[in-house]
């Protein structure tokens, strides 16, 4: 499977590109910036240098592709103006250019919470908004889309182990996200579900499957 993933120097994008490659699949990565390359090469994906707040069509960055994932942000020193054209905007170009491919299936992370406008704090509610209304945009798109909501994440290893569903707070690795991702991407029961995730005691491929 060809699979480009969006915030592919990312934490998670990194780990899910070194999972689909060492599987055998061909994960392509989209990356700010041209020194960020061999990081992606180093474990076996394809580096895209293109940075998706400056272009608006990037559909030609999907060329041969069987599935997307977003899993940018703008990330937690970032104001209000950068959440909107990354974490929504990125969503929606991304959403954008797959119907322009005819690639079907999306995933997106997003955030616990960004479904429960009630629980937003003033300091969290533009980037959770940002999530939300991304969240909401690739909902209706018409794509094949799953939107996956981590509860807090660290960088612990991973325990294969997780908990999916209507949640209400607690953390994730991102091991354990991104191996959630690799096994959605096969998943064809996730299509057009959303849901939180957080590290539990079902194995990863048991708990999709409960989907």
């Amino acid at each position: 499977m060809n699979v480009v993933i969006v915030g592919g120097h990312g934490k998670i994008g990194m780990r899910l590109a070194k999972l689909l490659a060492d599987r055998g699949d061909s994960p392509r990565g989209i990356i700010r910036k041209t020194e960020q390359a061999a990081d992606l090469e180093a474990i076996g994906a394809e580096p895209i240098v293109l940075d998706i707040e400056n272009v608006d069509d990037i559909s030609d960055a999907l060329a041969g592709a069987d599935a997307v994932v977003f899993a940018a942000g703008a990330g937690p020193g970032s104001g209000p103006a950068r959440k909107r054209t990354v974490d929504y905007g990125g969503a929606v170009k991304l959403a954008d250019a797959a119907k322009a491919q005819g690639i079907r299936r999306y995933l997106i992370v997003s955030a616990i919470g960004a479904n429960h406008p009630e629980s937003w704090s003033e300091q969290m509610k533009p980037y959770l908004e940002a999530k939300a209304e991304a969240d909401e945009y690739v909902a209706e798109s018409g794509l094949d889309y799953t939107v996956v909501r981590p509860g807090g994440l660290t960088d612990d290893p991973g325990t294969g182990k997780v908990a999916l569903g209507d949640l209400d707070s607690g953390t994730v690795t991102r091991d354990d996200v991104a191996l959630v991702l690799a096994e959605l991407l096969n998943a064809d029961n996730a299509i057009g579900k959303s849901f939180d995730l957080m590290n539990g005691d079902t194995p990863v491929a048991e708990a999709i499957a409960s989907l």
